[in-house]
């Protein structure tokens, strides 16, 4: 799949076996989906680009590299994206982080948009989306919307499992856009919801059923 990066280290996959489990409580599956971002943040920012500087070490001076020009924020998805930006911001502290909340009406299914807040520079930086779940794809489409007409080029998408049905949405919609995922799961059900997947994630995450 052009443009889609799935994450197959051991360690991302034995949290989403994890993540998967019915029996896997709020607090564990809280832990669990930070750890799992901070892992995958580091694949997603394996591009960032470098400058070689000078540095005094206790003996001598070593020429080293470290992050040269690129700016980012993280922006989860409200709610359940929320739940990955402790972990990514653990690897990239500096990163700003931006809001948008978007439900997807139960009736027509369209997306949403009540709330949004982002950093005043983020046209200026390489924006990194969060949500746990990328199913139909419509808040993901909705949330690069707000972003582009914001000023923002540079977007990734980081969800933990999707679908073929969210992937084509997003790229269909801004195929720019690259995927970061730990698993592209079959399918979507009746009910909207991947398959086999880890359920509702925002529930689970914070316990509201």
């Amino acid at each position: 799949m052009n443009n889609v990066t799935i994450i197959e280290h051991p360690l991302v996959q034995h949290k989403i076996s994890l993540l998967r489990d019915i029996n896997t409580g709020s607090k564990e599956f809280r832990e669990l989906v930070s750890e799992t971002a901070m892992l995958m943040c580091y694949e997603a920012t394996r591009d960032l680009p470098l400058k070689t500087v000078e540095v005094q070490t206790p003996l001598a001076i070593a020429k080293t590299k470290v992050i040269s020009g690129r700016k980012l924020a993280f922006v989860p998805i409200l709610r359940a994206g929320l739940g990955m930006v402790d972990g990514a911001v653990q690897l990239v502290p500096a990163a700003k982080i931006g809001h948008v909340g978007i439900f997807r009406d139960p009736e027509t299914k369209n997306a949403v948009q009540y709330y949004c807040k982002l950093p005043f520079d983020i046209a200026e930086r390489d924006v990194i989306i969060t949500d746990i779940m990328l199913a139909t794809g419509g808040t993901a489409v909705k949330t690069i919307e707000i972003l582009k007409n914001a000023g923002a080029k540079n977007i990734k998408m980081m969800c933990i499992i999707t679908c073929p049905e969210g992937i084509e949405a997003v790229h269909k919609a801004y195929p720019d856009v690259e995927i970061y995922c730990g698993a592209v799961d079959e399918k979507l059900d009746e009910k909207l919801y991947i398959v086999p997947g880890m359920g509702d994630a925002g529930d689970r995450i914070f316990g509201t059923k």
